[in-house]
C-alpha cells in the first residue's frame, strides 16, 4: 500500500509599490446650488491642469488619470432642537491621478492642500506594475509548490520511507474537503503623517511593500 502524504505549501514576497493612485474629493456646500456647482467646476479645471503638467505614459511622473462627472444634491438638515433648517446644496467630483514618482505625488497633494479649499485625500491605493506583479506572482506560486513538496518529503524521510511523488496540485482549499481557503494576497496600506517644519505643515506620504504570496495544497506518496 502506497503512503499518502497531503501538504500545504506557501510562499510570501515583499516589494516596495511602483505606482501610487491618489483618491481624492473636491465637494463644496452652500446656500445656493450655482455658487457651489462653480466652486467644485473651478477646483477641478486647476487639479486637471496640475494633473495634465505631469502627465506621460512613458516617461513623466503622473502615468493615468481619470475624472467623475460633478454631482450635486441638496438636503434640509436638522438642528438639535429638531428644526429644519434652510436648504444647503452640495457638490462634489471624485478624480484619480496614478504617480510613479511619489516624491512628486507628495507634492502634488500638498500644494493642492494649500491652494483649494474643498480639496480632500480619501487616500492612495499602492501598486505594482502589472507586468511585474504577473512576474512576482509566478515566482510565489514556484515556490509555494516547491516548500510542499519539501514538507511531503520530510514526513516521508520521518517516517524512514523513500521519495515522494506528486499526485496532485491545486490552489488552497481545493483539494480535499476540510481544508479552507487561507487569505492571501496583496496587501497595501498608506501611513500619512502631518509635520510641522519651518511654520509650514510638511505632508508625507509613506507606503509599506505589497505583499504578493500563494497556497498550494498537494498531495504525494510514496509508492
Amino acid at each position: 500500500m502506497p503512503t499518502e502524504f497531503t501538504v500545504r505549501g506557501s510562499h510570501s514576497a515583499f516589494q516596495p509599490p511602483e505606482r501610487g493612485t491618489a483618491q481624492v474629493t473636491l465637494a463644496f456646500q452652500g446656500p445656493a446650488l450655482q455658487p457651489v456647482y462653480d466652486r467644485v467646476a473651478g477646483d477641478l479645471e486647476a487639479v486637471k491642469t496640475s494633473v495634465q503638467e505631469l502627465h506621460d505614459p512613458t516617461s513623466g511622473p503622473v502615468t493615468w488619470w481619470a475624472t467623475q462627472h460633478v454631482r450635486t444634491w441638496a438636503e434640509r438638515p436638522w438642528n438639535q432642537d429638531g428644526k429644519q433648517l434652510p436648504l444647503v446644496h452640495h457638490a462634489s467630483v471624485g478624480v484619480q491621478v496614478k504617480f510613479r514618482d511619489f516624491a512628486r505625488l507628495t507634492t502634488w497633494v500638498g500644494r493642492l492642500v494649500t491652494a483649494a479649499e474643498g480639496f480632500r485625500l480619501d487616500g492612495v491605493v499602492w501598486a505594482l506594475t502589472e507586468a511585474h506583479r504577473i512576474e512576482l506572482e509566478r515566482t510565489v506560486r514556484t515556490r509555494a509548490v516547491q516548500d510542499a513538496a519539501r514538507r511531503a518529503q520530510e514526513y516521508a524521510d520521518a517516517l524512514g520511507l523513500g521519495p515522494v511523488r506528486p499526485v496532485a496540485v491545486a490552489d488552497a482549499g481545493m483539494l480535499s474537503q476540510g481544508i479552507s481557503p487561507m487569505g492571501g494576497g496583496g496587501g497595501a496600506f498608506m501611513r500619512m503623517a502631518a509635520k510641522d517644519a519651518a511654520g509650514g505643515a510638511e505632508l508625507e506620504l509613506s507606503p509599506e511593500d505589497i505583499e504578493v504570496s500563494a497556497e498550494v495544497d498537494a498531495r504525494f506518496v510514496v509508492d
